[in-house]
């Protein structure tokens, strides 16, 4: 799910903060972008539009490099973007499938490979976005961000800790919703709904 996402994100840039004081702003909240970004696609071909488990690692090399030869806002806040939206392509082949209800593990699509321009498989290592292991795995990487941001970024990992616990606990039930609504709709929304729901 998305706090999972950006809490990995911030969790890559945490050692700025024992590191380099002055970045750690910046690398805390470029990785938490970086963590959202993938998902910016959620209705327009999700997991495929943004997502690119190859390449944004494969820019991602190249840009700490810059940040470790020559440390700035800008150089530590690409490479920690980058850093963060390559982990979220990537972690999101070992979640559930892209499907309505990813529970059922109906589904062979993961994310998109534009390298191999093929679909990776969903590993299922969490079963699906919203899970109780997805959950503990929130709060897994919200601890140590806790324990090392200051305000206002500990408010930021309280907040998204709070949405990872509303949407767990909701996850299965919105997907009910959802099935009840879509046919509701009028035709002319058919086009704007993404292919998992119809």
């Amino acid at each position: 799910m998305l706090p999972t996402h950006v809490l990995a994100g911030m969790l890559l840039a945490a050692p700025l903060v024992r590191v380099a004081p002055e970045l750690a702003p910046v690398g805390l909240a470029a990785g938490f972008l970086g963590g959202l970004v993938p998902d910016l696609d959620m209705y327009v071909g999700h997991r495929k539009t943004l997502h690119y488990p190859v390449y944004y690692a494969a820019l991602a090399a190249p840009a700490a490099l810059a940040a470790l030869a020559a440390p700035s806002a800008l150089t530590v806040g690409i490479a920690f973007l980058l850093l963060g939206a390559a982990l979220h392509s990537v972690a999101d082949m070992y979640g559930g499938g892209l499907e309505l209800r990813p529970w059922e593990g109906n589904s062979d699509r993961a994310v998109y490979d534009h390298y191999r321009e093929g679909w990776i498989a969903p590993r299922r290592g969490v079963r699906y976005d919203g899970a109780v292991e997805d959950l503990a795995l929130s709060v897994g990487l919200a601890v140590p961000l806790l324990l090392l941001v200051d305000p206002p970024l500990r408010q930021v990992v309280i907040g998204t800790l709070a949405v990872a616990v509303v949407y767990t606990v909701l996850r299965r039930r919105l997907a009910e919703i959802a099935a009840a609504v879509i046919p509701l709709l009028p035709s002319a929304v058919d086009p704007y709904l993404p292919e998992r729901y119809r």
